[in-house]
């Protein structure tokens, strides 16, 4: 069978972009009580690359800055830095440190970090760093959460309502069936089906499936069927919300079936996309439609999605 890679550092991201309130409800509750919900958390991208612009390239990780505001107006403001990490790190503990100890000089505020540990190894866990000489030293204490754990509250997951119960669920079996793609199909189809018994409302339905969608890779063949399957679910339940997929109908080169895919997400995305920017989707090459569709989970405003066509090529008339 070919070989895929799970995507699970743009799904995470992505549960981030849209569910910050709901992540720290679900993982870490002792924190999500001190943020003043009443003020919007404002996500600091741009300084978080700053200070991980030194960092090893080839690091594939899910990670995200916030500043919030906090119900303690001693404090008026916090910086929570989140990270989730599939896979095992030698040292992972002393790169929390170093991004901790960078956000707190950059955003001149307190920061505390958060971590979501995705491997398999049961044993690898960590909760703190620190270092110590002749009794000097250093330490810092971050939150911890070990998705394995979750493997024995099944049950729970199951029952919660929280878009994080889904996702956790996503994440377990993709990589519990790394080396079993067949049954890795299944449990996509099982999972999906439990986001349409959901009681959420139809942007949320569509995000969630978004995220178990990209995270949940299969080959080719494999996600057509997907894909066929959804349809039907969605014609069974009068439920056009979702279906055809965007790479289905890229796998057709149906140019026409792209833009209108493409213009439906963002549709459901941002809300009624203005006809001069329809207008530019429209006038899209093959390749650029290619391109969006790789740039959509990563716009966070129509003004992103705005920039992106003003700096893409002209298309020859």
């Amino acid at each position: 069978m070919s070989e895929v890679t799970a995507n699970y550092d743009e799904s995470w991201k992505e549960a981030l972009n849209e569910y910050f309130e709901s992540f720290l409800s679900f993982f870490f509750p002792n924190i999500h009580g001190l943020v003043d919900w009443n003020e919007t958390p404002i996500a600091r991208d741009k300084e978080f690359q700053q200070l991980k612009a030194d960092s090893d390239p080839d690091l594939q990780v899910a990670d995200k800055l916030y500043k919030v505001g906090l119900l303690d107006k001693k404090t008026p403001s916090l910086s929570i830095h989140c990270e989730v990490q599939s896979q095992y790190e030698s040292h992972f503990d002393r790169r929390i440190f170093v991004y901790n100890t960078k956000a707190l000089n950059l955003c001149q505020e307190d920061v505390i970090s958060l971590v979501i540990l995705g491997d398999t190894r049961p044993s690898w866990r960590h909760a703190d760093y620190r270092y110590s000489y002749g009794g000097l030293g250093s330490e810092i204490k971050f939150g911890s959460v070990k998705l394995l754990d979750y493997k024995s509250r099944w049950d729970e997951l199951e029952l919660s309502n929280d878009p994080f119960s889904i996702i956790t669920m996503a994440h377990l079996k993709t990589a519990s069936t790394t080396g079993n793609l067949a049954k890795r199909a299944e449990w996509k189809w099982s999972i999906v089906q439990r986001i349409y018994e959901k009681s959420w409302a139809n942007k949320d339905i569509i995000k969630v499936f978004n995220v178990v969608d990209r995270m949940m890779t299969l080959i080719k063949p494999a996600q057509a069927e997907f894909s066929a399957k959804v349809k039907r679910l969605e014609e069974e339940r009068k439920m056009a919300l979702i279906s055809p997929t965007i790479e289905l109908a890229l796998e057709k080169g149906e140019l026409k079936g792209e833009q209108k895919v493409i213009i439906r997400l963002l549709n459901q995305r941002f809300g009624e996309i203005k006809p001069p920017v329809i207008e530019q989707i429209r006038k899209l090459s093959v390749e650029q439609l290619e391109e969006l569709t790789d740039m959509l989970l990563t716009f966070s405003t129509v003004a992103d999605l705005e920039k992106w066509l003003k700096d893409s090529p002209k298309p020859v008339e």
